[in-house]
Order: structure tokens, then sequence, then C-alpha cells
């Protein structure tokens, strides 16, 4: 017996040691969302502008959707149209100018719920920021505004090509507005998912909106993946405020019926008293506790939309230091952004020092 308790130490030592398990497979990085295309250098939300971004390594490319009078769906920021078109220099045209009120705002302007699409082929994209971005105004009156099968289209033949698979992100623009007119925006866009076969959660699909109540009806009619978008402050068109949304109960009440949220971008990282990159939020780990995935908006080259510290020069048409913004919210492990730049998003998501995703 002693010499079996002797030799006990020894065959313990000897034992092999278990295998350490397999290291766990790293997380996906941050998705690249090509925010109106790469619209840093080219008129925005334009085929062109999304090719660009395609490019230059986007995943997906952002659509924000407004309906036609025949109740077709396009590409525009908003649906008044006299700064991203030249409608004002048509004179067909110049008696559907008009003053509408949307979201409780009086805007005066063209409205694409008064042309049909076919009209709407008729007219061209203008830079809607020429005095930030006067090169691409350059590219004024070369393309159409495309409709979102084209940019599904893009999209499908785009993966074909590249043998990356290039998703959509469109926005649903003003959508109780629009429901209001009889011209509601989900039934058409949802028409044109099916079409491309894109219906499930594993579809390369996020549709977003600043309201809540479409994300709700959403949720029951479709299975692809929704993100509540948030401002920094006020309220949604439909009556829910920003600011509660964002604290732990609300995001656990946002989880019911979304996947993700895209805040802006100051609600992640806010500026501090000199305009500089302050002290980030809890709002992503919030958010991840409450089971979602945070794409915040918008990351912009120039230096008008940096904060202080990463400008260069006092020129606000100059590039600035982005890639340094885009990384220090990547090290508050964001799932994705928007980025005006796909090429900076890019550079700052492969940067050695670039910290993947929590």
């Amino acid at each position: 017996m002693r010499a079996l308790l002797f030799l006990a130490p020894l065959l313990i030592a000897a034992a092999p040691l278990k295998p350490a398990p397999p290291p766990a497979m790293p997380p996906q990085p941050p998705l690249i969302i090509a925010h109106r295309g790469a619209s840093a250098e080219r008129p925005e939300h334009t085929l062109a502008a999304y090719e660009r971004a395609i490019e230059q390594g986007a995943d997906f490319i952002e659509p924000d959707l407004v309906p036609t009078k025949d109740h077709q769906l396009v590409a525009r920021h908003e649906n008044e149209i006299g700064g991203t078109t030249d409608v004002a220099s048509r004179p067909e045209f110049a008696t559907r100018k008009t003053t509408k009120t949307i979201d409780g705002e009086a805007i005066t302007g063209w409205f694409t719920e008064d042309f049909t699409l076919a009209e709407l082929k008729t007219l061209r994209a203008r830079e809607r920021l020429p005095q930030l971005r006067p090169a691409n105004a350059a590219f004024d009156g070369q393309f159409e505004i495309p409709t979102l099968a084209e940019i599904i289209a893009l999209a499908k033949s785009a993966s074909a090509r590249t043998g990356r698979t290039i998703g959509i992100y469109p926005e649903t623009k003003h959508p109780s507005y629009f429901r209001g007119i009889g011209l509601a925006i989900e039934p058409v866009l949802l028409a044109e998912l099916a079409k491309a076969g894109w219906t499930t959660a594993a579809a390369p699909v996020f549709i977003q909106s600043f309201e809540v109540d479409n994300l709700k009806a959403l949720k029951a009619q479709t299975g692809v993946r929704l993100i509540q978008l948030m401002a920094e402050k006020g309220s949604s068109a439909d009556g829910h405020d920003y600011r509660q949304m964002a604290t732990p109960e609300g995001l656990k009440q946002v989880a019911h019926y979304a996947f993700g949220i895209g805040p802006e971008r100051t609600m992640v990282i806010p500026r501090d008293t000199f305009g500089r990159l302050g002290r980030p939020t809890t709002l992503v780990t919030d958010a991840h506790a409450a089971g979602l995935e945070v794409h915040p908006w918008t990351f912009r080259p120039e230096n008008y939309f940096l904060p202080e510290g990463l400008k260069s020069g006092a020129d606000p048409r100059a590039a600035g230091d982005v890639d340094a913004e885009i990384r220090a919210y990547l090290a508050t492990g964001i799932d994705g952004l928007f980025s005006d730049s796909t090429a900076a998003a890019v550079r700052a998501l492969t940067a050695p020092a670039s910290p993947a995703r929590n």
C-alpha cells in the first residue's frame, strides 16, 4: 500500500493532461453598411454610388425608400427631391412645386408621390451637399433615380460577380405619412423582397425605420431582420421617445420586435465640451445584454462632420481622420456601422489595431 501511495504522485504527474479546448471561432467582423452608397464619392442613392461602395468592400448597400404616385419604390434621401434631382430646372414640372406637412414639418418643393415612375425616370440626380462635396457635383446630371428592384438586381449581380454576399439595408421613410395618403411602403417592399427570395432572417436584408409601429407590424409579416433607428434627441413620428427607448428597459422592449438598433453615433460615444470624442456610454453593452446588435450612423470623412482632434485644418470640406473615429467606435463592440466612405470603413476595420466586436 505504501508503495502504491508513494507511486501515486508519480502516476498523477505522468498522467497525460487533458487537451485544451479548441479556441473559440473569432466573431464576425462588424458589417460595413454603405450609407446611400459611397456617397462621399458619388451622388447618393444612385447605382453608381452603390457600385462604387461594392467595389470598395461594402457588405450592405443602403437605399432610403419613398413611393411614386403609381406606388413604386425609389431610392431618395427624402420624398422632396428639389435638392437631389434636376426637377427645379424642368419647366414641364414647374406646377408640381407645392408645400406639404410631413411628420409635423412644412416643406416646400417637389415630392416623389406626385410623380409617376416614368416621370421620375426622366430626371437626373444631383449632389445633395455640393458645398461640402464639390467633386461629387461633377457627376450631376449623369445618373437616374434607381428603383428598389434595380438595387436588388445590382446586389444580386454583384454577389455573383464578386463571390461575396452583398445585401441591402432599406429604410422606410416617413411610413406613417405615406400610409396616411394611401401609399404604404411596406407591402411593396415585402413584395419585392419576396420576388428576390428574401423572406427569412438568413436573407441578406435588414429593414430599418425611425418609427416603431411599422416595425412591429413587419415583425408579423416577414422573417427578415428589423432594425430600430434612434436619434440622440426627440421622438419618432409615431410618438416614441428615443431616450427612453435607449434605456436598458427600453432596449428589452425593442428586442421583442427588432434584431438590432441603429443609433445616432453620438449615443455610443458622445462629444465632450470641447467637441472631442468623450467616454463611451453603456448603450452597446446594454443593447447586447438585451440581445440586440448595434449599427450606429453615420461616419463621414469631411471635417464638417468630425469631432475636434480628428479634423485636418479649418476647411470644412477637407478630409479628416475618419478612420480613427471609426476605430474608436469599433473598440466599443459595435456590430456594424453606416459610413459615407466605404473605403475608410474598410481601412479602419482591417487596421492591425482594430478590435473585433465583443
